[in-house]
Formats: structure tokens, C-alpha cells, sequence
């Protein structure tokens, strides 16, 4: 599994760990990457996304799944998102 999020793209970041006599060591900084199932309204079913605890918390402040996807710029997420999005544009819109 990557280490990636499915909505935002959050991944892997890597930096130093520095010591106290100021060596630095090379490190990972990894998402917080958690499995999910999130409801969508629109479709009517449940969907499985590998998503950082941070959007976690932001589709919930947002009210679901929709509304994250819906209230966010197309720039902000990943190809997989936007597809998400459509279709549930498209199943809002009656077609």
C-alpha cells in the first residue's frame, strides 16, 4: 500500500533527524494513512479510500463525503477523487 492519501495526495516527506551536537541523519515523515469507509448520500453506497487522519477530520467538519469532495477545488485532489466527485455531480444533477 502506499503511503499516499486517496483525496488530498498527502505522501511521504523526508528530512533530518538532528542530534543534539547538531549532526543531522536523514529521516521519513509519513502520513497518518488509515483504511475507511466512507458513506456517499448521492450514490447510495460505501466507499473504501485509504485517506490521512487529517482529511478524516476535515470531510467530517465538512458533513460527509460529498460535501468534502463537492466544496473542494478540482487542483486540491487526486485523479481518483475528481472521478469521485463527478459521478456524484453527475447523480445530484438527475442524469
Amino acid at each position: 500500500m502506499a503511503r499516499v492519501c486517496a483525496l488530498t495526495g498527502k505522501k511521504v516527506q523526508y528530512g533530518h533527524n538532528v542530534s543534539h551536537s547538531k549532526r543531522a541523519t536523514n529521516r521519513r515523515f509519513e502520513p497518518n494513512i488509515q483504511k475507511v469507509r466512507l458513506q456517499s448520500e448521492a450514490l447510495g453506497q460505501r466507499i473504501p479510500l485509504n485517506i490521512a487522519a487529517r482529511t478524516l477530520r476535515s470531510v467530517q467538519k465538512k458533513g460527509g463525503l460529498d460535501a468534502y469532495l463537492l466544496g473542494t477545488d478540482d487542483l486540491k485532489l487526486q485523479p481518483g477523487a475528481i472521478r469521485l466527485k463527478n459521478k456524484i455531480r453527475r447523480k445530484l444533477s438527475g442524469r
